[in-house]
């Protein structure tokens, strides 16, 4: 990788932070209605995996903290605000929020606030893949406490028996929302769940992007060449709590702060300073514009789009224009 797609991915890491950081802010201020679950701290996770794909082509679909996904995977970032501030410009028409953001025409295929709900949809969008010879795979995000859900090991069950081409990341923030792991689940490391569904797996740090790009090449490449599941475990860890009501106050200051050493933005514009790559000017410079952006472009576009009208409240409830009676 050249020092541009470097310095392309730290942009894009620290766009993802501000974005977050942006969200909580506008949440307080009343602009952002319902539930909001950001993702400062995993923001390798998602960058690092997606950038092993083919984005627009790979089918997508993660859970409710699902922001991050969304961008990298190509939604445009004044859709997805506009549709956290539930305005008619927003990706969902401001019917979903933060929890249910969809774009079809990147093959994002949505954030589903069901606990387990992803893994069947996964194994279904690869089960057509599988049936139209496509060579496309689908990929689904997933956190450790989603794990002892039955959908879980029904998918795998059908994944594996079925040969179906879909990449399963499990983000391991090693909470879920207020309980630790060891408190909820006999086997903490998720990768060795699968193995007796036989399903390839492998664990990682979720912290470093250069760690995840390796494995997370490897997990495509083994899918798309194999067309069988995989299953790649990213340790990483969230900076907030879990959601906006949430203040973390179940885990030690202790432990955020070792946690906090590990900031995978902080990890990787270390590396790329010392192999002189970007200084620390250029970073500022880069993080203002970055500020800039999201204040003067996509939230000054939420801002300025007009609600949904009360009387299309029932719209994209049902299919329009099809003959629904055969």
């Amino acid at each position: 990788m050249d020092a541009t797609d470097q310095k392309r991915l730290l942009r894009e890491m620290l766009f993802a932070r501000r974005f977050e950081e942006r969200c909580a802010e506008a949440y307080h201020e009343r602009q952002i209605g319902g539930f909001l679950h950001l993702y400062p701290g995993e923001e390798a996770c998602a960058i690092g995996v997606l950038e092993k794909a083919q984005t627009g082509s790979d089918y997508v679909v993660t859970g409710y903290r699902d922001h991050i996904h969304a961008l990298k995977s190509g939604m445009d970032p004044k859709a997805l605000m506009a549709e956290l501030f539930g305005k008619e410009a927003g990706c969902s028409k401001g019917r979903g929020g933060s929890m249910h953001l969809f774009d079809p025409d990147v093959h994002f295929m949505g954030g589903y606030a069901l606990v387990g709900g992803p893994f069947p949809l996964a194994a279904g969008f690869a089960k057509v893949i599988q049936l139209r010879g496509g060579r496309e795979i689908s990929i689904c995000f997933l956190g450790d406490g989603a794990n002892n859900q039955g959908t879980f090991h029904e998918t795998m069950n059908m994944a594996s028996l079925w040969k179906l081409p879909v990449l399963f990341i499990c983000e391991n923030n090693l909470y879920g929302i207020g309980t630790a792991i060891e408190r909820s689940t006999v086997e903490i490391n998720q990768y060795k769940r699968v193995a007796p569904y036989g399903i390839e797996a492998a664990q990682c740090d979720g912290q470093d992007i250069d760690i995840v790009m390796s494995h997370a090449e490897k997990a495509v490449n083994y899918v798309r060449e194999q067309r069988k599941p995989y299953f790649l475990e990213l340790m990483t860890y969230r900076l907030r709590g879990h959601s906006m009501s949430d203040s973390g106050a179940y885990r030690s200051k202790e432990e955020v702060e070792e946690w906090a050493q590990r900031d995978p933005i902080g990890i990787y514009k270390r590396r790329l300073v010392e192999a002189g790559v970007v200084t620390e000017e250029e970073f500022h410079a880069m993080d203002k514009a970055i500020q800039d952006e999201i204040e003067n472009e996509v939230v000054r576009y939420a801002l300025e789009c007009p609600e949904p009208r009360v009387e299309d409240v029932a719209r994209y409830v049902y299919t329009e224009g099809v003959n629904n009676h055969g």
